[in-house]
């Protein structure tokens, strides 16, 4: 019992303060200010999404100032602090979130509300430099060739002639669909090049081919 008594004490007496002063508020909140504008610029020029989602790119922006005024309200009364945490116990979110870089901003704004909070300025600002470092960097690497989806229409007859001469293009060629009209043979085949340009050529050049059509794709995202 006198263990338990001492524990409450410490965390009691960790409280210094229930008062909050202005100037400690307006301080976190410009940081969190900068930090969030800093955030919604680089979601939207680093980050090239196929569709902009401007409720999301608001909501990263406006998030870090929830989460930072929180964390000050639960520094200074442990009332507070249990309360609080009752009250987050209840919500729930049912949206979910498809892409994970998406996620990735979410914990960003999270990061950003939190370490302002905490008036752990240097910490949000050298995280925030870096992860946009590692953005930059990801966003303009490329490795081994890129994903492709190949619509195309020909002959049932020509098939394997087809197939023939995709195969001599690229190491990875998977049939997704075959679907046999009276126009013909149309497929949608996945496969991994290097220059989609001269791929094109190639298939251009292949009189069996009708019609086609070369589509990027990363991971569920068309491009």
């Amino acid at each position: 019992m006198h263990t338990i008594q001492t524990v409450l004490e410490n965390v009691v007496n960790s409280y210094h303060s229930s008062v909050i002063y202005t100037s400690v508020i307006i301080t976190v909140l410009l940081m969190v200010l900068l930090l969030s504008i800093y955030e919604f610029l680089v979601y939207r020029l680093v980050s090239h999404r196929a569709f902009y989602n401007r409720a999301f790119h608001t909501c990263i922006a406006i998030l870090p100032f929830f989460i930072a005024t929180i964390i000050l309200c639960l520094q200074s009364n442990i009332v507070i602090t249990l309360g609080t945490i009752g009250a987050l116990a209840i919500i729930r979110f049912r949206t979910a979130v498809k892409d994970p870089v998406d996620m990735m901003y979410l914990l960003w704004s999270v990061h950003i509300g939190i370490t302002c909070g905490c008036q752990l300025y240097e910490v949000a600002v050298l995280t925030s430099l870096m992860v946009t470092v590692m953005l930059i960097v990801y966003e303009h690497i490329s490795i081994g060739k890129k994903p492709f989806v190949l619509v195309l229409n020909c002959s049932p007859e020509d098939e394997n002639r087809v197939l023939e001469t995709i195969n001599g293009q690229t190491k990875k060629l998977r049939v997704k669909s075959r679907n046999f009209t009276d126009k013909g043979l149309d497929m949608v085949l996945e496969l991994s090049i290097k220059s989609p340009e001269t791929f094109s050529e190639i298939i251009k050049t292949e009189e069996t081919v009708k019609k086609f059509s070369l589509i990027e794709y990363d991971s569920e995202d068309i491009l």
